[in-house]
């Protein structure tokens, strides 16, 4: 078994655990294994431990990596979970299953508008900056509910909240809070957790946990500058 298998399958028995600890965890919790900055060589360890469902935080990184590895393997999975800027959502819509950063009205239309020309419909997450931190992306929480309104009146396929919440305090208050707006809402998935909280995420009902460095260890940053 490789590093990245065996950390994979430590992962997932760390997310089977939390969610026998948990009282009412989400139906099914998925894990998108984050494979920015990390080579394709990598990625493929994962894919050959049985692994589909990924994560990647850049456009262009993305398409260097991932239309030969899809087209390898082609049930694989893919997130896009890093912010998105309007320019690139023709390649975004193209490549990814799935879109975690819708977070302004403005990404919503451009998103309607290339998905009714490619003819696709790739789930949406509504990302809410849950700790109102002005160095990150994300709607307000006052103004998530709004967006998701907008977005579905366009006929998009949100069916989710996302969120980071802030470093060095408890997690646990902002996973409480994504809960309850995806509840306000009405969507049944939400994207939370990372390498260092999945745990917690998951006692609060978190569908799809992002973990990267446990599976892939540190990212080297200077890989794609």
């Amino acid at each position: 078994m490789s590093p990245i298998a065996a950390n994979l399958s430590a992962i997932l028995t760390r997310i089977a655990a939390a969610r026998k600890a948990a009282l009412q965890p989400a139906t099914h919790t998925h894990l998108i294994a984050v494979s920015k900055t990390h080579p394709a060589e990598a990625i493929r360890a994962a894919l050959d431990a049985g692994h589909r469902c990924f994560g990647e935080s850049k456009v262009q990184e993305a398409l260097a990596k991932w239309p030969a590895l899809k087209a390898e393997y082609p049930d694989v999975e893919l997130h896009m979970i890093g912010g998105l800027q309007s320019n690139k959502v023709k390649e975004a819509v193209g490549l990814f299953d799935a879109i975690h950063s819708l977070d302004r009205p403005k990404l919503a239309h451009a998103l309607k508008s290339e998905c009714d020309k490619q003819g696709k419909n790739p789930l949406l997450f509504v990302q809410v900056n849950i700790g109102e931190e002005v160095q990150k992306s994300g709607v307000a929480p006052m103004e998530a509910l709004a967006l998701v309104e907008e977005a579905r009146g366009l006929g998009l396929n949100v069916q989710g909240l996302m969120c980071v919440p802030p470093q060095e305090v408890s997690p646990a208050p902002y996973f409480g809070l994504l809960k309850t707006l995806a509840y306000e809402a009405q969507l049944p998935l939400l994207s939370m957790g990372m390498s260092d909280d999945f745990d917690i995420a998951i006692r609060f009902g978190a569908t799809h946990v992002r973990v990267g460095t446990a599976i892939f260890g540190a990212r080297d940053y200077t890989r794609n500058q």
